[in-house]
């Protein structure tokens, strides 16, 4: 993952470009990768880690109505955190994630590994929905991490 990174830090500085980001389920995993490489400065405006619901509320500005009807993993909630740390980092491509990394909280419906990415780039907003093995929580984690960057690289290209 070190070598995505320095890859989209790169081409993130060449484009001026840049990013931020809303992370629940990572903890802020994503915003290290891309900050432990050398001029990140540059181009990394905000990471923000939302990890509990009041503050997606109280930061992320994600209505209390939308959280109880969907639930924190969404695509509902993933696209407005998207959409609201864009707007708070002010950032031309960012990236939202939230998902259920375990060992508890799945249920049968959104069962462990379930994660929702968001990319937005100027106005168009990409959900992706995964479910990854639960092969524990730090998998599940690595994973998700790992599907970030893949999907920041490539719309990038």
């Amino acid at each position: 993952m070190k070598k995505i990174s320095h890859k989209i830090v790169k081409l993130l500085i060449n484009k001026k470009i840049k990013i931020s980001l809303a992370e629940s389920c990572t903890g802020g995993m994503l915003s290290s990768y891309i900050t432990s490489v050398s001029g990140a400065s540059k181009i990394f405006n905000l990471g923000l880690i939302s990890y509990s619901n009041e503050s997606k509320i109280k930061v992320l500005n994600v209505p209390k109505r939308i959280l109880k009807k969907y639930g924190a993993v969404s695509e509902q909630v993933c696209k407005i955190m998207v959409r609201n740390v864009s707007k708070i980092g002010k950032a031309n491509l960012s990236i939202s994630v939230t998902g259920i990394a375990g060992p508890s909280g799945g249920t049968k419906k959104k069962p462990v590994g379930l994660v929702y990415i968001a990319i937005k780039q100027a106005n168009r907003i990409n959900i992706n929905k995964y479910l990854f093995k639960n092969k524990g929580r730090s998998y599940i984690q690595k994973s998700a991490v790992n599907k970030c960057l893949e999907l920041i690289l490539s719309t990038l290209k």
